[in-house]
């Protein structure tokens, strides 16, 4: 009787516009806004190019997000891409999209939100939390543990119920779009700056951990190659605007909110980065933000010189404390979001045959628990190994590989499928998503050339997936002819 009664349940759609925006923005907006103008400028020189940089991101992600509204209104189902790549490429491309998500991407970037809270709690306490508990056979410090503990936390609060999950979402949400105005307003309210540095070349900057093949000024640099790494680093910083596909099940009116908040949520995104980096160098020249040190941020530096710039006076402090505590919450709305989209993947996997069937099995108020767990779980595994930077910076790659394939299904829907109700249809189509595929293609490519070790070792972490596809599925037809006899 409970089985029937699991196979009877389905999502509940609990999520309203405000709560589908908090969704996207959430997952967004997490560290790489306040972290990449460091790097990004060591990869163009100036500041015209890096806000070029991560202006042309944000086009690209809101021409995928146009070309992703048209398809999740057609089919506003739970696991999103992984149905459009089931539909139009076949379980297999399907499949290994789902396996980088739930075991690489997802679990990547949860254990990461997870340690960026415990860095920015550390950070806050004066390095009081780093020490190392375990030295052998591997070292666990008890930033790794916080990281664990915030990580159990909001698995759990992921398990109530979708309603909660999309409160918690927004108020998170906010914090977020407050530390960034917070950021970009005092840049101009409480320090004096100068407008001479958007003239201005970085000089000399130390560039600390950026290769030489993307650094401006080296032998080895050139410009197309520089800003191909630029865009990348921008385009980390716009990752998830595809998040609310993996929801769309849960979606309150969904062929009315799910476009809106694809396309509405990503051009707010591309305000405020913009906004905020036009505040990053009216505060600081091209080659001090170069200079930063990659264990800090250019944002707390900026912070750091509001009210004069002396962090022993009380206007100071606070504003550096205010932004710490910011930060944190930020990463807490980074983790939320990416556990509440991500299970929803392995729940459409089971739900489709290719994935164990306890993942597809719903609760008594209708949320994929044992998918939020097993989500929870590999995050904590990746928190404790400490490799998850590693997983995440391989996966970017594949990543793109996959959003190029999901957007090319655009076109195969349309002719294959005319007859399918489409509420919302692409703005520019057929430009736009040709405009999405050419210069997806062109970072590929310009990823290969100047990082093969990288992108090789993505593709190969992908591929790991097809034993265990074969397995699922030879088991999967084996029950069936089991069934029949």
């Amino acid at each position: 009787m409970n089985e029937n009664l699991s196979e009877r349940q389905t999502l509940i759609r609990g999520l309203g516009l405000i709560a589908s925006i908090s969704v996207i923005i959430g997952n967004v907006i997490g560290t790489g806004v306040f972290l990449k103008a460091r790097v990004m400028t060591c990869n163009v020189g100036t500041p015209f190019w890096v806000i070029a940089a991560w202006i042309a991101a944000g086009v690209l992600s809101l021409a995928g997000a146009l070309t992703y509204a048209e398809l999740t209104a057609m089919k506003p189902q739970a696991g999103g891409e992984y149905v459009f790549l089931r539909d139009t490429y076949g379980r297999l491309s399907s499949f290994l999209y789902g396996w980088m998500q739930i075991f690489i991407a997802r679990a990547g970037s949860q254990a990461a939100a997870g340690m960026a809270f415990a860095i920015g709690l550390n950070d806050f306490l004066d390095k009081k939390l780093e020490q190392t508990i375990i030295h052998s056979p591997f070292e666990i410090t008890t930033l790794q543990l916080v990281a664990v503990m915030v990580i159990i936390i909001f698995t759990t609060l992921n398990c109530a119920s979708v309603s909660l999950g999309g409160q918690i979402a927004t108020a998170l949400t906010g914090v977020k779009i407050i530390l960034i105005l917070f950021v970009g307003l005092g840049a101009f309210i409480w320090v004096t700056g100068n407008v001479s540095h958007f003239s201005m070349f970085n000089n000399g900057g130390t560039c600390e951990g950026v290769a030489d093949a993307v650094k401006v000024g080296s032998s080895s640099y050139t410009f197309l190659g520089g800003f191909g790494a630029a865009m990348l680093g921008a385009l980390w910083g716009y990752d998830g605007w595809n998040n609310l596909t993996f929801v769309a099940g849960e979606v309150k009116d969904p062929n009315r909110n799910i476009p809106l908040a694809i396309i509405g949520s990503t051009i707010l995104i591309i305000f405020l980065y913009v906004f905020v980096h036009v505040g990053y160098f009216y505060v600081l020249d091209p080659t001090a933000i170069a200079s930063v040190s990659k264990s800090s941020s250019v944002a707390k530096t900026v912070v750091s010189m509001f009210f004069g710039g002396d962090i022993t006076t009380l206007a100071t402090g606070v504003a550096v404390a205010f932004f710490t505590v910011g930060l944190m919450l930020s990463s807490l709305g980074t983790l939320h979001t990416s556990l509440m989209a991500g299970a929803r993947v392995p729940y459409a996997m089971a739900k489709d045959g290719t994935m164990f069937k306890t993942f597809g099995k719903l609760s008594v108020n209708s949320v994929p628990v044992s998918a939020v767990i097993m989500m929870g779980v590999l995050s904590t595994v990746l928190a404790l190994s400490g490799s998850f930077d590693t997983l995440t910076d391989y996966v970017v790659f594949g990543s793109w590989i996959f959003y190029a394939l999901v957007t090319s299904s655009i076109f195969i829907y349309r002719r294959k499928y005319p007859e399918l109700a489409r509420p919302y249809k692409a703005w520019g189509y057929p430009v736009v998503p040709i405009v999405f595929l050419f210069v997806a293609g062109w970072l590929l490519i310009n990823t290969m050339w100047t990082a093969p070790t990288q992108s090789f070792i993505g593709i190969g972490l992908i591929l790991l997936g097809l034993p265990v596809y074969y397995y699922l599925t030879l088991k999967g037809d084996k029950s069936s002819e089991d069934e029949e006899v």
